[in-house]
């Protein structure tokens, strides 16, 4: 198990993603961390793991991370939830960006997230953005508003992605977009 220390320690909160637990030590007045992990971690894991293209050790490591970056900046972080989502998406790009850098690893299918592997490979063409804000469009079923506040962009921007990430799955799937 992984162990951080934070100064000020209130109480501790241990994150649990499928492979692994981080324990840290809380220092918010104002935030309930270990409400936010149980309300929103899940959810946090499946959209970074579908954004890595089924990379579980980038999902686990970006969401941990971000987890821990903002319980340790505490009360400085006004909205946690969507700092939660920005932190974990520029972790795991960060780490996708490397790991493309290095000689390529054999690629294991997640089919407990998305059974349909065609629809896994059509995911894994688009392009991170397009990934994000499709898995969390039409699986975590945000509005483009929410996505946008999330991914810390502009719902203009949002609703293009989902319209380009829309036509390449219809021409990848061979199905029309409508």
């Amino acid at each position: 198990m992984d162990t951080t220390r934070l100064p000020s320690c209130d109480h501790t909160l241990t994150l649990l993603t499928p492979w692994r637990s981080v324990k840290v030590w809380a220092v918010s007045e104002e935030h309930d961390f270990d409400a936010i992990w149980r309300d929103e971690g899940a959810a946090l894991w499946r959209a970074v793991l579908v954004y890595s293209g089924g990379r579980r050790v980038v999902a686990d490591d970006a969401v941990a991370e971000a987890f821990a970056r903002t319980i340790e900046r505490g009360d400085a972080v006004r909205e946690p939830i969507p700092y939660l989502y920005r932190i974990a998406f520029r972790l795991a790009a960060a780490d996708l960006k490397r790991l493309a850098s290095q000689a390529p690893v054999e690629d294991r299918e997640v089919s407990d997230v998305v059974a349909d592997v065609d629809l896994l490979r059509a995911l894994r063409a688009l392009s991170p953005d397009q990934r994000a804000a499709i898995f969390l469009r039409y699986h975590a079923d945000l509005p483009a508003a929410r996505i946008a506040e999330l991914l810390g962009t502009s719902s203009a921007a949002v609703r293009v992605r989902l319209m380009r990430g829309r036509r390449k799955l219809a021409a990848l799937l061979g199905e029309d977009d409508g």
